[in-house]
């Protein structure tokens, strides 16, 4: 095996206990119904279980479509609304799999490993966790929901400091780019 080879068995491996299937390999979708939590109750319960995690929620007047445009442009529209983040290049996507380098506004760097569907993303760096989801509004526009901040390493648990705080501003922000 080269190492290339290697790292990729060790990703769909990861992958796999993470997510229940291999990357590739994904399982048959079951149609949505009332039983099945749309992406912004369902970013609810994973950042409820990391202790610290705070999730913010704000309805945009703009269809679900538009705004997972500009929030799921890691590249382009992701790096303009996250207050903490000057660019992010993505390294590879595998189906729903993607792996991205990020840059901090400090120089900070991030590998970043997840997931990015449409109406949700999860991604995960060595000390950094950042979820977005997005989901129509009954009374119309789109529900919105972040999560995320900097990971205690080992463990499912953000640094609480500020991350809230944070979040509305890239609300704040994320609004200010669907409306131009």
């Amino acid at each position: 095996m080269t190492h290339e080879h290697t790292h990729e068995h060790a990703y769909d491996q990861a992958h796999e206990h993470t997510y229940g299937h291999t990357p590739g390999h994904e399982p048959t979708p079951t149609p949505p119904d009332s039983r099945t939590p749309d992406p912004v109750a369902r970013l609810r319960v994973m950042a409820a279980g990391v202790q610290g995690a705070r999730v913010v929620e704000r309805v945009l007047p703009a269809p679900p479509e538009a705004v997972w445009a500009v929030m799921s442009d890691l590249e382009g529209e992701f790096g303009r609304f996250q207050p903490d983040m000057r660019g992010v290049r993505v390294l590879r996507v595998r189906g729903d799999r993607v792996e991205a380098l990020a840059r901090s506004k400090y120089g900070l760097r991030a590998h970043f490993r997840g997931v990015l569907r449409p109406g949700w993303c999860w991604l995960q760096s060595r000390f950094l966790i950042i979820g977005m989801a997005a989901a129509p509004e009954p009374g119309g526009g789109t529900r919105v929901a972040l999560t995320g901040g900097v990971r205690i390493p080992g463990r499912a648990a953000i640094v609480p400091l500020g991350t809230e705080r944070e979040l509305r501003e890239a609300l704040t922000r994320l609004a200010g780019r669907i409306s131009d």
